[in-house]
This record gives structure tokens, sequence and C-alpha cells, in this order.
């Protein structure tokens, strides 16, 4: 059956009724000169530093130490026009944000592409420092494991080590005063692994995160060294304070404090800015927990009991058997 060429004509007149919503919704699109960063060479910037980290299990193969400084010199090259590029560009635009200044008129007075090229050096700078970090945290995959055979299998298969080497990277430029770019790196992750960690939070060495699979860590939560989360973990907000006029309060710690050894296990929601789970604590599955705790506390559910109902004949019922997994 061929197509209506009457109903293409309605096309233009669909494209008008489009158009007009951009004025009338103009929240959701941006369509000023200045460019914005480019989410696409966000994530290529993300794949070469990762390169640069894991060298050998990424994207070149047969590197050695004969070639390997000719390697890495290439990629730091274009990571610094990649960083200078993209940074400048979200500092002009949080700038242009910061002054509610609705169309692109840059301040002269302020030359973003040498703040941008200033930053992009030092987060270069901070690599070396940043490769030291995340073998801890490759060596905790490993340690806290039974299941696993080597450090390669941690570099080449964990999703939280994925999540932890993007955090670890956006951190960095958080903390340097980067806008945008961090979050864009840390939600790219998210979508990738299901982990959820927002570059604002703090971690410490030998962080581990198994399985994986809905970990949630807010922006304001503090977490020690040698700590261990399982799968749906939340580490979140108790509530959202408010100031006269409703609106949200914003730069308050919202999210908890995890001190050193502390496993969490899975599905466990531990909620506030206030709450502080003490070290070498362990939180068991699904504890629902907002108040701190001592160290050395193990904080569970009384156990739960299961009811049990068949339509079965009692005739064909087996007797009970235990299960473990």
């Amino acid at each position: 059956m061929a197509s209506d060429a009457k109903l293409k004509e309605d096309l233009p007149s669909l494209t008008d009724r489009i158009v007009s919503t951009y004025k009338q919704v103009g929240g959701i699109n941006y369509l000023g000169h200045c460019p914005l960063p480019n989410y696409d060479i966000v994530v290529s910037t993300l794949e070469d530093l990762k390169e640069i980290i894991y060298p050998g299990y990424r994207r070149r193969e047969g590197l050695h130490m004969g070639n390997i400084t000719y390697h890495v010199g290439d990629l730091i090259d274009g990571l610094h026009d990649k960083l200078t590029t993209q940074i400048a560009r979200a500092l002009e635009h949080d700038e242009r944000l910061q002054r509610e200044r609705g169309e692109c008129d840059p301040d002269a007075s302020i030359d973003y592409e040498a703040k941008g090229q200033a930053m992009a050096i030092e987060m270069l700078n901070r690599l070396p420092k940043l490769r030291e970090q995340l073998a801890t945290d490759v060596q905790a995959a490993y340690d806290g494991d039974p299941a696993c055979r080597s450090l390669d299998e941690v570099i080449f298969c964990y999703p939280g080590l994925e999540a932890i080497t993007v955090y670890r990277i956006a951190h960095e430029l958080y903390v340097l005063g980067v806008p945008f770019i961090p979050r864009m790196m840390t939600e790219w992750a998210h979508k990738q692994t299901g982990i959820d960690i927002h570059p604002g939070a703090t971690i410490g060495n030998y962080f581990f995160i198994d399985h994986g699979t809905g970990v949630v860590i807010g922006q304001t939560c503090e977490i020690g060294e040698h700590v261990k989360l399982y799968q749906g973990v939340t580490l979140g907000a108790l509530s959202f304070d408010t100031d006269s006029d409703g609106n949200l309060v914003r730069g308050m710690k919202r999210h908890p404090t995890i001190q050193d050894h502390v496993v969490i296990y899975a599905n466990a929601t531990v909620l506030g800015g206030r709450t502080v789970v003490g070290h070498d604590s362990v939180i068991a599955s699904s504890v629902w927990l907002t108040r701190s705790v001592e160290a050395h506390t193990t904080v569970l559910l009384e156990k739960p009991r299961l009811r049990l109902r068949s339509e079965a004949p009692e005739e064909e019922l087996t007797e009970e058997v235990n299960f473990q997994i």
C-alpha cells in the first residue's frame, strides 16, 4: 500500500506548530549562538582518560614500555584541547545563567578559554594521583569478592569499578569548580551501569560496589575508606528544607556520613545529613536507617516470617526443604 502524498503536505504546518512551542515552552530548548558543552565529546574525553588510567585494557593493544610514552603523550595532547574547549563552554554558559542573560553576550572581561585551559591542565596533573587511588578500588573489588579470579577481571567486567572510575574523574573536575561536565559524566555512567554517584560526594580509598545495580549516592555524602556497598543501596536525603518562599534550600549537607570499614548490604537505605554510620559497622539488607549508629554496630531487621499457601491437594505437597544461596 503506497503512502498518501496529501498527508505529507501537512508536515510544514506541523513544523510551524512545533517551532512555535520553542517560544511558549522555552525552558527545554537552547537556541543561543554560544556553544554548549558537547555531550559526545565529553564522553569521548572520558574514554581517553580511562585509556590512560587502564592502558592495555581498553582500545589500544600491543602496548609496552617502549611505546607507552608516545601513546599517552598523544592522548594527553588531545585531552588538553578537548578539555580546554569543553570547560570554557561550560564556564561561559554557567556565567550566563548566573547573570540571567538571555542572549549570548560573553563578558569581555573574562577569558573563558584561558580559564578552561588552566582547569584542563590541573585536571591532567591529577591523573597520577587518580591512578593510585583507583588502584586501591580495583584491589578492594578483588579482595571483597570471592568469585573474582584476578585484577584483570575487575577492570574488564565490574560495573562498580566503571562507575567509581567515572565518579573519581568527575569529582576532580567538580572540586576544580567546573560546571555541568562532572554531572554529564556521572549521569552517563549511571546510564551505562545503573549506579548513580553524584560527583560532589566524597569517597575514600578502597571503595567497592558489589553487583551495583540501583546504588544511589547523594551529593553531600561522605564515605570513608574500605567501605563496601551491595546492589540497591541508597545513601540519600531524609527531607528537603525550603525557604519562606517554598524554594529548596541548597548547599546544605543532606546525605549521610559512612565511616571506615563499613559494609552495607543489598537494598538498605541510609538517609539524612546528620546520620553517621560509625566505623566497622554492618548495615543488613533492607534496613531503613535515619539516625546515627555507633562504631562496631550491626543493624538488622528482625527475622521476617513467610506465609506459604498452596492450592495443590495435601497429598501432593512435599516436605519442607531448606535452601541456601
